[in-house]
């Protein structure tokens, strides 16, 4: 006996010695955030109002000004500290009246909508018979000679947002390059119902500027079905579009003040602003509500994090960028070294399967690439933990960890070495709404809504909270 109690001893203070782990940690928390979150109806009831009460924000217009100004006075009375509304300028640029017309081989009206930032058409219009591409090589072996004085479609193959969504940025300039006077473009999804999907393009600076516009894909099946037997189709399309100067806007932020290190800094949050169409329900109101709501019950369950927690509503997301670059350009570098961690949700609101981190893989969210550089990747220590707080999500299946993460809000951060967070979902409906009248409040499940409400708590907390910086493990 007497040679056994010292080996029974040492065992024990083994035992005791070994770290506890952050799953283990941190899991009475997380069950409380979780709980909490899917018995919450106050962040419905938040996305409702901004859906039906304010509706569509796009960068420039009154209605983006009033969302701004409700989001900061929910934050002030969810009891946020610090809640502020710096300034950011940003682009302004107004749709006005549009329509295409398919004027031979019948009379009929297409299903369209202009591309954001496109220029106008004549007040007459433009009238062109139309060519038809699959893709950039098909529109190069073309060549001047064809496509000058056309209106070119773009009809390439739905390979998912990122790898399809350069047809939308790129064809107008493209085009113009060979001769053409417009650029019609297969809408950014993989099914429809003559449902049109706007979204940003992008001009070559020495190319010249040609109206664009994107067609449902009812219509740019049956015109490219007549043009590859012989049919010649001529269109007319008319656009009011029209750049302003830039205008006056803001980013909405505020915080949970860290205990112990309130200089450091998780920040999460999504985009205020909104295509002109549709409520903006799922990109990004459902990302905004959801990431200030995950921070709202840190606050109501009475959390004080190690580190501060901040919640920024970013704008010009959708035609610019200019929200995030705002936000890197008023912390600074000095306080940029303290951001612990950026999340951003702008992927939709349908149930959460866990979270992209830390590079290696494609920046995307709910299929759309994200970032606009590669981001290094995670050390294997970094990983492993971003595992560990995964497993706290189990519960709800929503707590995958998989290479990328990021987005577009906090790429400025990313390429500054923050580590980068992700909300990956399902996404299987996303696409058909984004960029269109059908993204609105009645496409929100609220169980899936809660159930990220949930993950973004859990994940913003546990990085807040943790006795280290996920960065700082190698």
């Amino acid at each position: 006996m007497k040679k056994t109690l010292p080996l029974m001893f040492l065992a024990g203070a083994l035992v005791a010695a070994e770290p506890i782990s952050i799953t283990e940690k941190y899991r009475d928390t997380a069950d409380k955030l979780i709980a909490a979150a899917m018995a919450d109806q106050e962040g419905l009831r938040r996305l409702q109002y901004l859906c039906d009460r304010i509706g569509n924000r796009l960068s420039g217009t009154q209605s983006l000004e009033r969302a701004i100004a409700w989001g900061a006075a929910e934050m002030k009375e969810a009891g946020l500290e610090n809640v502020q509304t710096p300034p950011v300028k940003v682009p302004h640029w107004v749709r006005g009246n549009e329509s295409a017309t398919m004027l031979a081989p019948v009379v009929k009206p297409l299903t369209m909508i202009g591309l954001g930032m496109s220029v106008r058409t004549p007040k007459e219009g433009v009238t062109a018979d139309v060519v038809v591409a699959d893709d950039f090589d098909q529109l190069t072996a073309m060549g001047h000679d064809k496509i000058a004085g056309k209106i070119v479609l773009m009809n390439p193959e739905w390979k998912g947002y990122g790898q399809t969504v350069q047809y939308r940025s790129s064809s107008a300039s493209r085009a113009a390059q060979l001769g053409a006077v417009a650029v019609l473009v297969r809408s950014m999804t993989g099914r429809s119902l003559q449902t049109p999907h706007t979204g940003s393009l992008g001009y070559i600076d020495g190319m010249p500027k040609i109206p664009a516009a994107a067609l449902s894909l009812e219509d740019t099946a049956m015109i490219a079905r007549l043009v590859h037997t012989g049919t010649p189709v001529r269109v007319r399309l008319m656009m009011e579009a029209q750049q302003l100067p830039d205008a006056d806007s803001h980013n909405v932020m505020g915080e949970i003040r860290g205990r112990e290190k309130p200089e450091e800094v998780v920040v999460l949050g999504g985009h205020i602003d909104s295509w002109d169409i549709g409520q903006g329900a799922n990109d990004d109101g459902s990302g905004i509500m959801a990431t200030f709501q995950a921070v709202a019950l840190i606050k109501k369950l009475g959390l004080q994090p190690r580190r501060t927690i901040r919640i920024v509503f970013w704008v010009n997301e959708e035609n610019g960028g200019a929200g995030g670059r705002a936000y890197r350009e008023m912390v600074g570098p000095a306080a940029v070294k303290n951001h612990v961690a950026a999340i951003e949700m702008d992927g939709g609101a349908e149930k959460p399967v866990g979270f992209g981190f830390g590079g290696g893989g494609e920046e995307r969210a709910g299929g759309r690439r994200r970032t606009a550089q590669p981001v290094p990747p995670a050390s294997p220590a970094a990983v492993q933990r971003a595992v560990e707080i995964g497993k706290l999500l189990a519960s709800i299946d929503g707590g995958a960890i998989s290479p990328g993460g990021g987005g577009s809000d906090i790429s400025p951060l990313l390429s500054d070495g923050v580590p980068g967070f992700g909300v990956r979902t399902v996404a299987a409906h996303y696409n058909d709404w984004h960029h269109t009248d059908a993204d609105s409040f009645d496409k929100i499940v609220p169980s899936e809504f809660q159930a990220n409400v949930a993950s973004l708590a859990v994940m913003s907390y546990v990085l807040a909270d943790m006795p280290d910086r996920i960065g700082d493990l190698k």
